[in-house]
């Protein structure tokens, strides 16, 4: 299926043409009828010569309707252009024109209509001088009249041309469907309509509307139940578990990860001065915007017509970039000009010159995103959020990937150097604890933190990450001013290994609870508890004299084979039988594991 948009100045026989071609009334309201104008969107559908189906989104053409001709207009990929033979160019035929160079549609046919009341040639004539400069300029041209059927063929074969031209999106991309209408049929719920512009959907689907996730009952193209369809089509769309009043013109039906946005940084060509604020419309979506430049006038393109402009509302929109934005002044009721998104997720403009810096930068961004762009100008990004920006992951470049994080190779280099530099402060600055915490470092030099990237990133370093802590490789363990208080502990322990010093001993020899702390850490010490402490030796060398006792034997017998005091063999005991070396067989006795 193809799906166009017609345009053109109010009663110059959109909807009359509509209905010659596809023999369906668009006009669904009964005031439509009435007026003889089309008030909402309309649609309609027919076969084409070659089999192809092209579905209709017929618009409003009347000055106060032009909001609902924008949400026509918006998802359409093409356009029939409708000009009157006997009326000519109109006003809402500039207004319609300049919203789909706005729009940026390139894929359009010119249609002459009421041929048959006055020759088509000057119409033809003036309507082509219009297209000039824009989207549509050079489009095919067919002259019709709806009532005699002169020139349907050739338009039917021009429409058969025109959709063979159209891209076909990929229908395993992201769904995204404009909602143009939302109505209930008893029995079903609620149902969207709307032109999926993107991806595909099927029934069953679990898809997003708006903030909340809602599934598909069924499907509805072209008049017909479907369990499938993909992009471009026109469909209705039956929800569960949401109600008619919760969805609305405006709302998204969505699959797969989208970013939502309330700021965008944009690319305008305009020889307008832009008002502060503005409405902008987008799929069928209308909302109040605000318009900062940040292109100064002396700074605009060699044209003097490029310029950029970070617009912002209120109420997120899922958008990407490429996307086609239009700028409308709505008490002038006009169309300004047509802005292209490249940026979803724009940095804040806090610093003084950062707009004419970001004005620089997106001077030569693309119209679609750059995976390797985006990560230079993050410096590491995680894939989560480069899909939500509609991201290509397989476009990445000279970007490293760390697991599920792009980096950037100066942001690297970056860390690299930083890294190395806090640890080694860190260290200096205090000595009792040796080493810093992964996510101390972290935080300091500002890296994710996740062991896919600090592994490789210490190792690089020469840094080791040991439980959650990095210390530089090979240091020798020192406790700075009581490191030689340390030393002679060691000593003594050495020569009675089991003879634990009392408190007063240990802050004699400058040794605290931090210092202890930090030997213990450092596996130069071991604590029992209670600021009893020994060598790492203490247990193994316990062993020895424990398994020359008679079995089983006593926390008496074993503080004499241990030459100690019961402060300390009772924790010594207790510590092995932790380990798994001693076993206690009753309230008094224990025995070696194993004897």
């Amino acid at each position: 299926m193809r799906v166009v948009a017609t345009a053109g100045h109010v009663d110059h026989g959109k909807s009359t043409l509509v209905r010659a071609l596809t023999g369906t009334d668009p006009d669904r309201w009964a005031e439509e009828h009435e007026r003889g104008l089309t008030i909402d969107l309309g649609f309609a559908h027919t076969r084409l010569p070659s089999g192809e189906t092209v579905a209709f989104v017929d618009v409003p053409g009347h000055q106060r309707f032009i909001a609902n001709m924008l949400a026509g207009l918006g998802p359409a990929p093409a356009v029939l252009f409708v000009v009157a033979a006997d009326e000519g160019w109109r006003a809402q035929s500039a207004e319609h024109l300049a919203a789909i160079d706005a729009l940026g549609v390139r894929h359009g046919l010119l249609v002459i209509t009421r041929s048959d009341l006055t020759d088509p040639a000057p119409a033809l004539a003036q309507a082509r001088g219009h297209l000039l400069g824009t989207s549509l300029e050079g489009c095919p041209a067919v002259c019709v009249s709806a009532v005699s059927g002169e020139g349907l063929a050739e338009l039917r074969t021009a429409l058969d041309a025109l959709c063979a031209e159209l891209p076909t999106p990929d229908p395993a991309g992201r769904a995204r469907l404009w909602v143009d209408r939302s109505f209930t049929i008893r029995g079903a719920g609620t149902v969207v309509t709307g032109t999926l512009e993107s991806g595909a959907l099927r029934v069953g689907d679990r898809v997003s509307v708006d903030d909340r996730e809602v599934g598909i009952r069924y499907l509805q193209s072209l008049g017909a139940e479907v369990t499938h369809v993909a992009a471009v089509a026109r469909v209705a769309v039956n929800l569960r578990g949401v109600g008619v009043t919760e969805v609305r013109r405006g709302s998204v039906v969505l699959t797969g990860d989208w970013h939502w946005t309330e700021v965008v940084d944009a690319r305008v060509s305009t020889d307008e001065d832009l008002p502060d604020h503005l409405m902008i419309h987008v799929g069928t979506a209308a909302l109040e915007a605000r318009v900062r430049p940040l292109t100064a006038a002396s700074e605009e393109g060699a044209d003097g017509r490029v310029r950029h402009l970070r617009l912002t509302w209120s109420g997120p929109l899922p958008l990407q970039v490429g996307d086609r934005l239009v700028l409308r002044d709505p008490g002038r009721k006009q169309v300004l000009a047509g802005a292209v998104v490249l940026d979803v997720d724009p940095p804040p403009l806090e610093r003084r010159g950062a707009a004419r810096s970001r004005a620089q930068w997106l001077a030569d961004a693309p119209e679609r995103i750059d995976v390797s762009r985006e990560v230079e100008r993050r410096g590491f990004v995680d894939e989560t959020t480069l899909r939500r920006l509609g991201a290509d992951l397989s476009e990445s470049g000279s970007m490293l990937r760390k697991g599920f994080w792009f980096i950037a190779p100066a942001q690297w280099q970056a860390w690299r150097e930083e890294l190395r530099r806090v640890v080694a402060d860190h260290v200096r600055s205090n000595p009792l604890q040796g080493r810093m915490s992964m996510q101390a470092a972290s935080e300091k030099i500002g890296l994710p933190l996740d062991t896919v990237v600090l592994e490789p990133l210490a190792e690089e370093c020469e840094l080791t990450l040991r439980d959650g802590y990095l210390m530089p490789r090979g240091a020798v363990p020192q406790l700075g001013a009581a490191e030689q208080g340390l030393q002679e502990l060691e000593k003594r322990l050495a020569r009675q290994p089991f003879r634990a010093p009392e408190r007063d001993d240990l802050a004699a020899l400058g040794l605290g609870v931090p210092e202890l702390a930090a030997a213990v850490r450092l596996g130069r010490l071991i604590d029992l508890g209670d600021q009893i402490v020994l060598a790492p030796k203490a247990p193994a060398l316990a062993m020895r004299e424990l398994v020359r006792l008679p079995q089983p034997f006593t926390t008496s017998q074993a503080r004499q084979a241990l030459d100690t005091t019961r402060r300390v063999a009772i924790p010594l005991l207790e510590h092995l039988d932790a380990k798994g070396w001693t076993r206690r067989i009753d309230g008094t006795q224990r025995i070696v594991a194993g004897r």
